[in-house]
């Protein structure tokens, strides 16, 4: 006879045994980059975490998040972390004023149609998608607070150890 446990442990575990995140493949795209409209599709990061982050210049924690994205790239690129940040402005020349003042050194997208981000179901400004290496969406999170950099960059650090 199995030993009665009360609700609430029996809910931890349930939650507890849960996988961490619903794989799917990840949507592949194409879009033109800055500052030279070279064009990267998502196949081409197979074999690394990729950190997408969609974003606008209007977008107060959109604008917040550059500088943890750079500490992220800067820490975990050579561990094999690409962090591709896409922009949903319609003007290129908002993005390009812009970068041009805050220079990321991860790579920008530029996403004018909105055509990417529909393919992704975006419903907030920023929402952030991790993939893994092996091009698989594990997670999904929307907005931007320093409260989450921490959760954030853990879920980035097991990914990079698979």
């Amino acid at each position: 006879m199995l030993p009665r446990l009360p609700a609430l442990s029996v809910t931890l575990l349930f939650f507890l045994t849960l996988p961490a995140f619903a794989v799917e493949p990840a949507p592949d795209f194409t879009l033109p980059i800055f500052p030279d409209n070279h064009e990267i599709s998502l196949k081409d990061f197979k074999g690394r975490v990729v950190y997408l982050d969609f974003w606008a210049t209007w977008c107060p924690p959109c604008r917040k998040s550059f500088p943890w994205m750079d500490e992220m790239h800067e820490r975990y690129k050579d561990e094999g972390l690409s962090i591709i940040a896409v922009s949903v402005d319609k003007k290129r020349e908002q993005i390009e004023q812009f970068i041009n003042r805050i220079e990321p050194a991860f790579i920008i997208a530029h996403d004018p149609t909105g055509t990417v981000a529909k393919t992704y179901q975006l419903r907030a400004m920023p929402t952030t998608y991790l993939i893994n290496r092996n091009g698989q969406l594990v997670m999904t999170h929307m907005g931007f607070r320093s409260k989450d950099t921490d959760k954030l960059e853990a879920a980035i650090q097991s990914l990079l150890e698979e």
